[in-house]
């Protein structure tokens, strides 16, 4: 077969499997003619993107609910008219074309709006984290050029920023607020930009200052990439818990628009007031991060049996690891509703684990979705056995542009290193091992912390732990655990050691174990090591 006969082959599976996927999740299915036609026409206007899909969604359901807050609904068409009001308001004084907007905003409407609208104006939209001092904010502003900065009113004022940078209050009805402002300006459609903007988001930092990493525009096939591992459908009721301004929260808010789903959210994950969300939205579908399954769990059982979750389908997680049994203990409490996406801010989705494969293996990253491509290679660059670690490298649609300040990751015949190490099992589940900078070696031996980690979190007078490698002058590199104990149980050193001994290589054992009140966790969930201390 030639080179060509085999792209043609290809290029017919793919085909195959966007229309399939398409009609599976009910993004075929027939509607009011005129509607059809303008949602169609607009989509191929615009493109794929969040300015285009929320509009071709708005032409095809303008009546839909498409956003619920804590202050309350507002339809697709109603969201519509809104943000192109607010891309007018982004744009002023700007005539030598699009700003550059940093949104610093915690999941609300005024968010959302905000993200449409730049995509309206073709302006970058710059996703800043909310766990960011006032310092760092100030620093990401000068670093990322930004022209206008959208935030919740609880982050100002800012003092210091640089010049001429404008700033909107996201909340409130005041004269400097998003709504009001928006309220304001002159009503009217907007047609595509001549160039589209670009969504930045920045690394979570759990390991140094935060950089920016520039999403390519999403392509149809990535949509039903996801979907081929994540049963979403049209109209679905969303809960996005996960904060939108991780890539994960994001992924989920395109996703949601795509599905023309109602998205629900709160300011803030809660467990108990989430948890009523959920019940009180008959919410299908929820995206959140790993350590938001815990605090449900946590939940007193009597709470947890008052909300009532039956309607819920799907849970989607991504952003860490499953600690120990979470997985098994989440979906006995609410059903196999439970998929967890493996990825990272710089290589998207690299695999996605559905309910039964995390049934039978609660640890494994599950498989990759259509179209991504992921290698396990060693260090000179060959592909490593079955059962072996190596270094995960990953080709798809969505590897990002390169960080705002010129860096890039290392390559391999068009996949991209993840910064991870994993392994497969013989029938081909994929397995995380842990970042390759977090391997140590003590006393010649390799070692790996998570692995540490989830034998001790199922020890249950464990309520979180996290294990790190520290300097060690006799054997190179130890492990320190750092346990937090749960409540109404007890635990010392000696026991955390045994436990390990008796399950793990003598390596493997913790040489110090400290005990704490919590471990210190950014906005999105994950521990950040340098605040464990040394």
């Amino acid at each position: 077969m030639t080179a060509a006969m085999k792209r043609a082959v290809r290029a017919l599976g793919t085909g195959w499997h966007i229309g399939s996927t398409m009609a599976r999740r009910g993004l075929l299915t027939p509607g009011r003619p005129d509607r059809v036609v303008r949602q169609v026409s607009t989509l191929a206007r615009w493109g794929l993107g969040l300015a285009g899909e929320f509009a071709s969604a708005a032409r095809r359901d303008p009546e839909w609910t498409a956003v619920v807050d804590e202050d309350g609904p507002v339809s697709f068409a109603e969201l519509d008219e809104r943000t192109d009001r607010l891309a007018r308001v982004l744009a002023e004084g700007r005539p030598e074309g699009p700003p550059r907007v940093a949104v610093l905003c915690r999941n609300h409407t005024g968010m959302i709006a905000t993200l449409i609208a730049c995509g309206k104006l073709g302006a970058d939209a710059v996703l800043f984290n909310t766990g960011l001092s006032a310092q760092q904010v100030r620093q990401a502003v000068d670093d990322h050029d930004i022209a206008v900065l959208v935030a919740d009113t609880e982050f100002l004022p800012l003092p210091d920023l640089p010049d001429g940078v404008r700033v909107i209050a996201a909340e409130g009805d005041g004269a400097d607020g998003l709504r009001a402002l928006a309220e304001a300006a002159e009503p009217g459609g907007h047609s595509p930009p001549a160039a589209t903007g670009r969504t930045i988001v920045l690394t979570s930092g759990t390991t140094g200052t935060p950089k920016g990493a520039r999403r390519p525009k999403p392509a149809l096939h990535s949509l039903t990439a996801l979907l081929s591992r994540i049963p979403l459908k049209v109209g679905d009721r969303i809960h996005i818990a996960a904060p939108i301004f991780h890539t994960w929260g994001y992924a989920a808010l395109q996703l949601a628009i795509a599905m023309r789903a109602t998205i629900v959210l709160r300011r803030r994950f809660d467990p108990e007031p989430s948890l009523r969300t959920l019940s009180e939205h008959d919410c299908t579908a929820m995206f959140a991060v790993p350590v938001m399954l815990q605090r449900l769990l946590e939940l007193p059982p009597e709470v947890r049996d008052g909300c009532d979750t039956a309607s819920l389908r799907v849970v989607a997680t991504s952003g860490s690891s499953y600690p120990g049994d979470l997985a098994t203990r989440f979906m006995d409490a609410f059903g196999d509703v439970l998929y967890n996406l493996y990825g990272t801010t710089e290589v998207s989705w690299i695999s996605i684990a559905t309910p039964e494969e995390l049934r039978a293996h609660p640890d494994t990253s599950g498989r990759p979705p259509h179209g991504t491509t992921v290698l396990l290679l060693d260090e000179d660059g060959r592909e490593v056995d079955r059962g072996v670690p190596g270094r995960i490298f990953v080709g798809n649609e969505m590897l990002f542009e390169g960080y705002t300040d010129g860096s890039r990751r290392s390559t391999f015949d068009g996949t991209m290193d993840s910064g991870d190490l994993g392994h497969r099992d013989e029938s081909g589940l994929l397995y995380v091992d842990g970042r390759a900078d977090d391997m140590i070696i003590s006393g010649g031996e390799n070692v790996f912390p998570s692995e540490v980690e989830n034998l001790l979190a199922r020890l249950p007078q464990v309520r979180e732990v996290a294990v790190v490698g520290v300097a060690d002058e006799e054997f190179g590199q130890r492990l320190v655990a750092h346990v937090v104990v749960a409540e109404g149980h007890e635990l010392d050193a000696e026991t955390v050691r045994d436990h390990v001994r008796t399950h793990l290589a003598r390596f493997s054992v913790p040489r110090d174990v400290r005990f704490l009140e919590q471990l210190p966790r950014n906005a999105t969930g994950k521990v950040v090591p340098r605040l464990l201390g040394d």
